[in-house]
């Protein structure tokens, strides 16, 4: 759901060269297949229960993991989370994890409908369970946002966002038990901009930190596709290296001062940020959260904004009584998003509805 570029700069060039180029596409695989690949992943959705699940899976979630778990009875979606795809470093309590479960039933419960599955979502515990009838389908506006939406770590242009299109966004992501603040005001978002700064600081002086995140570092179109997860370096607008390369320059040319940097500059070109806070901190309400900033998500890409994660403030506990007090709310705050205009970058891979059904 957030998370920071790779700084190679101009020595995949030169490493392409020594390898040969032959050598380099046979470790790394092309673009092209990758979209070609991207491209089935995000075909229009079908009547078949397996579409509706692969349109679920197209949520946002923490690091691209895709913590969850899918099971289908005659008349019932369940979507538990998948306890190996946890990440303990960065999300010790599992908040990220609930999230992800809930923005995948925002998305589940919008492509149910439109296959002719209309019905509800209900939260038991730490399950998510979307009871259905059989009837007519049901086209929500945001459906053909699902397959567009994406986290664009990227510069915005810096455009404002009209006051209609702030009222759209803070009406779809109404939800029961979640508060959302949007925020335009430039003092504000400067404000929350230095608790990003302060947090990246602290987990990549983390080493646990840092060696989880290596952990799902995609470095090319072919590692991507492979596991179908990931952070997919292209995604951040990265150049693509073998596997083996990749991990070496992340060791040595990712560095505090270069992703703080980066950071400031992002959110000083995004139109504003959104702060998702739940009335209680458990799972029941984490899902809730991810629903409503499914939601959000799906509006923004409706309405042509881009949107990506800038969490640290929320995972360094340290710093979140600080956002809460900026953003002015007693609630833990959940989730942190910046929004604007700003370019399409590859999208994340996912893997393949077997791999997330359950019998």
């Amino acid at each position: 759901m957030n998370r920071r570029q790779v700084l190679i700069g101009g020595g995949s060039a030169l490493a392409a060269a020594a390898l040969g180029a032959g050598t380099w596409r046979a470790a790394t695989g092309t673009m092209r297949e990758y979209d070609e690949y991207s491209s089935r992943l995000r075909a229009p959705l079908s009547p078949e229960i397996a579409d509706v699940i692969r349109y679920a899976t197209l949520a946002a979630n923490g690091h691209n993991t895709q913590p969850w778990r899918f099971r289908v009875t005659g008349d019932a979606i369940e979507i538990r989370p998948d306890p190996a795809r946890r990440t303990p470093v960065v999300d010790p309590d599992d908040h990220h994890l609930f999230v992800s479960l809930g923005c995948a039933a925002t998305n589940l419960a919008i492509a149910a409908a439109a296959s002719g599955r209309p019905g509800e979502v209900a939260i038991d515990g730490q399950t998510v369970r979307y009871g259905f009838t059989n009837a007519k389908p049901h086209d929500d506006p945001l459906l053909a946002a699902i397959v567009r939406r994406q986290s664009t770590r990227a510069d915005y242009d810096g455009r404002a966002v009209p006051p209609g299109d702030l009222a759209a966004l803070q009406a779809a992501a109404a939800m029961q038990g979640v508060d959302l603040a949007l925020i335009t005001d430039r003092t504000v978002i400067a404000n929350i901009r230095d608790l990003v700064v302060a947090g990246n600081d602290a987990q990549m002086r983390d080493v646990a930190f840092m060696r989880e995140l290596k952990s799902w570092l995609r470095f090319n179109p072919r590692s991507a596709m492979a596991t179908g997860d990931g952070l997919f370096a292209a995604a951040s607008g990265n150049p693509s290296l073998p596997s083996a390369l990749g991990g070496i320059a992340f060791d040595h040319l990712f560095n505090a001062a270069a992703e703080n940097d980066k950071y400031a500059r992002q959110i000083g070109s995004s139109a504003g940020l959104a702060v998702f806070a739940a009335e209680q901190a458990d799972p029941a309400h984490w899902i809730r959260v991810g629903q409503a900033c499914q939601r959000f998500a799906l509006e923004a890409t409706r309405l042509g904004l881009k949107l990506a994660f800038i969490n640290q403030p929320v995972e360094v506990a340290a710093l979140r009584p600080e956002l809460a007090r900026v953003i002015g709310t007693s609630r833990r705050p959940d989730i942190v998003l910046r929004f604007g205009y700003g370019p399409t970058l590859p999208y994340a891979p996912r893997r393949p509805v077997r791999e997330v059904l359950s019998s």
